[in-house]
C-alpha cells in the first residue's frame, strides 16, 4: 500500500519536510530500506545506518540534519514509540468484511449485527450477540450468551465461555481462552497446603486421611471493558459467583494467566507470563513486568509498577515501584543488592590463597 510522505505525516500527527509528494510502499529499518521504502530512524542511534541507506525518505528524530543523510524528504517525531503506534496503524491491512462463511455453525437465536464477518468452522452458540463491524476469524467458539460490542476482532482458535461479555473495539489474539472454569478445589479435611501454612513447615506433613479434591464450579463469568486487548494463548478464568473483571483499555500480553474473581482496573498492562491469582484486586494503570506474579486475595493500588519477575505476597500501596521476591519497594531492593555485592567483595578479599571463591 503506497502512501505519500505528506499523508504519512498527517496520519502520525507530524509535519512533512522536503519532497512531501514522494510515495513509499512500506516502512523499513534504515540499513534495509530501499529507494521506495520509508526508513525508520527515530532516534540518533540509527544515524549511522541512515547514512548508508538507499531510502529517499525517513522518519527522523527532532533536529536531525536529514539532508546531510542524502534524503529528499523527512518527518520529524518527538516520541518514537508513539509515532510507531500511529505509523503501523496507518499501514496495517484492516480485515475485510467477508460476511458469514457457509461452514460456520450459527445458532438461530444468535443476534448478528451489520457488517459482521464470521470465518470458516466457527461456532456461534445460542443467545450470542455480536456487535456491528466485528470480525471473527476461523475456528472460533463463542459459547451461549456470549456478547461482544462493535468493531471487535477475534482471531483464530479463540474460545469464549458462556456469558462472557466484551465491550467495543476489543481484540483477542489467537488461541486465547476467556471464561474457562477457575482453578478451585477443596478437600473434606485440611489439605496439605492448608496444613503447611498452619505449621509453617515446623513439622513434616503426614498423609491426609482423604486427599480427594472436590471441584468448586464457576457460576460467574468474565466482563471485559472497551478497548481491551488479550494476547495469544492467554487465559482469563470465570468467576466463582461474581464475574472476573477487566477494566477499559487494559492490555494483556501473550501467555498471561488471570485467575477467577480477579478485578483488573483500567489501562493496566500485563506482560508475557505474568500471573494474577484468584480474587486479587488490581488498581488502574498497574503495570506487571514479564513473569511477575500477584498472590491470591491481594490488593494492589493504582499506578503500581512491578518489575520483571517480581512476586507480590502482600498488599501494595498506590504509586509503588516494586521488584524482587518477595516484592519490595525498588529503593529497598537496590540497597539489598548493593549490600549483597559489598559482602561478596569483602568475602573475596579475605579469602586465603588457593581458597575457592
Amino acid at each position: 500500500m503506497a502512501m505519500t510522505v505528506r499523508d504519512i505525516a498527517a496520519a502520525i500527527g507530524a509535519t512533512a519536510l522536503g519532497a512531501a509528494h514522494l510515495e513509499v510502499k512500506r516502512p523499513a529499518e534504515p540499513d534495509r530500506a530501499g529507494a521506495d521504502e520509508l526508513a525508520l530512524a527515530m532516534t540518533p542511534k540509527w544515524g549511522e545506518a541512515l547514512g548508508t541507506s538507499k531510502a529517499r525518505a525517513a522518519i527522523v528524530w527532532p533536529g536531525a540534519d536529514w539532508r546531510a543523510f542524502g534524503l529528499e524528504a523527512a518527518i520529524e517525531v518527538p516520541r518514537a514509540r508513539l509515532a510507531m503506534a500511529r505509523l503501523t496503524r496507518a499501514f496495517d491491512a484492516e480485515p475485510v468484511c467477508t460476511g458469514l462463511h457457509p461452514t460456520a455453525v450459527i445458532d438461530e437465536s444468535a443476534d448478528i449485527g451489520r457488517d459482521v464477518s464470521i470465518g470458516p468452522f466457527s461456532i456461534i452458540g445460542a443467545g450470542v450477540r455480536i456487535g456491528a463491524g466485528t470480525w471473527i476469524d476461523s475456528h472460533v467458539t463463542l459459547a451461549e450468551e456470549f456478547e461482544i460490542g462493535t468493531d471487535g476482532m477475534i482471531f483464530a482458535g479463540v474460545r469464549m465461555g458462556r456469558r462472557v461479555t466484551l465491550g467495543d473495539r476489543c481484540v483477542v489474539q489467537p488461541n486465547a481462552v476467556i471464561g474457562a472454569d477457575g482453578f478451585s478445589f477443596v478437600t473434606e479435611g485440611p489439605s496439605n497446603e492448608e496444613r503447611a501454612f498452619h505449621t509453617m513447615g515446623r513439622t513434616p506433613l503426614d498423609p491426609p486421611k482423604n486427599a480427594t479434591r472436590h471441584r468448586i464450579y464457576s457460576l460467574g463469568s468474565v466482563v471485559i471493558g472497551d478497548d481491551v486487548e488479550v494476547g495469544a494463548n492467554s487465559t482469563i478464568d470465570a468467576g466463582t459467583i461474581r464475574a472476573t473483571q477487566v477494566g477499559r483499555g487494559t492490555k494483556i500480553d501473550n501467555l498471561v494467566q488471570v485467575g477467577h474473581n480477579v478485578v483488573l482496573g483500567e489501562d493496566c498492562v500485563l506482560c508475557a507470563q505474568a500471573a494474577v491469582a484468584g480474587s486479587a484486586q488490581i488498581g488502574d494503570r498497574v503495570v506487571m513486568g514479564g513473569k511477575s506474579g500477584i498472590k491470591d486475595n491481594i490488593k494492589v493500588g493504582a499506578d503500581v509498577v512491578l518489575g520483571g519477575a517480581a512476586i507480590v505476597l502482600n498488599h501494595v500501596p498506590a504509586g509503588s515501584f516494586m521488584m524482587g521476591y518477595p516484592a519490595q519497594p525498588m529503593p529497598a531492593y537496590r540497597a539489598q543488592l548493593k549490600a549483597a555485592r559489598a559482602a561478596a567483595i569483602r568475602q573475596k578479599g579475605v579469602s586465603k590463597p588457593g581458597q575457592s571463591d
